[in-house]
């Protein structure tokens, strides 16, 4: 049963009352990166009390967006291809918000999976097919990601690992993806800190990642 009714027989209003309830969509969102287990949801999303966090999941459940499985001796929820079909919509949501962000207030954080689906919006798998596969790995403030972008295919996991190259930034990253910032600049003023390997591949994963803000 859905939370909330709008009384109205329209797509757009049956989709809101699935899955427009606060925090839902954060859950998709986070779920497209991969299965997750309670407690990792609850660290992804440290502001949500834990009884909306049981509830928005029990409600997902219900709607047929995710389920329940178990996992090597743990249970993880996961997005069912009904819930997956929700990626396009998220990532859309992303682009037009990204639009919208300005500057980050200072309690604003970044997750990793928040940022693995920034980089999946801002992905340009067109421009990405005319560049050699490259491999970085991305410290952008907690979230440590390895990008590994091989022609139009993106890949990105958690962790450290071998790149061609290894770069440091705050949220101010946003300016490089929006083009505000050209990558030489941003290393000029500390918005990105190169770590290992040349910083002219900066340029190449700038032309890879945009959004026009």
């Amino acid at each position: 049963m859905a939370a909330r009714e709008y009384g109205q027989y329209c797509g757009v209003t049956r989709a809101l009352e699935l899955v427009g309830e606060r925090w839902a969509l954060l859950l998709v969102r986070d779920l497209l990166v991969g299965p997750r287990r309670y407690g990792e949801l609850a660290a992804g999303l440290p502001r949500i009390p834990s009884n909306i966090l049981a509830a928005r999941l029990k409600e997902l459940q219900a709607a047929g967006v995710i389920r329940r499985v178990p996992r090597s001796r743990v249970v993880v929820y996961e997005l069912t291809p009904y819930g997956r079909e929700l990626e396009p919509v998220v990532l859309a949501l992303g682009a037009w918000g990204f639009k919208a962000m300005g500057d980050p207030r200072q309690e604003q954080i970044i997750t990793p999976d928040s940022m693995t689906m920034a980089l999946r919006t801002a992905f340009r798998p067109r421009v990405a097919a005319t560049l050699p596969a490259t491999a970085y790995a991305a410290h952008v403030g907690p979230a440590e990601l390895l990008i590994r972008v091989d022609r139009s295919a993106l890949d990105v996991t958690r962790g450290d690992g071998p790149a061609d190259l290894a770069f440091a930034a705050g949220p101010g990253i946003r300016r490089l993806i929006s083009g505000e910032l050209a990558p030489d600049r941003a290393i000029a003023t500390g918005v990105v800190e190169v770590l290992r390997g040349p910083g002219e591949l900066l340029d190449r994963f700038a032309s890879t990642f945009h959004l026009a803000a």
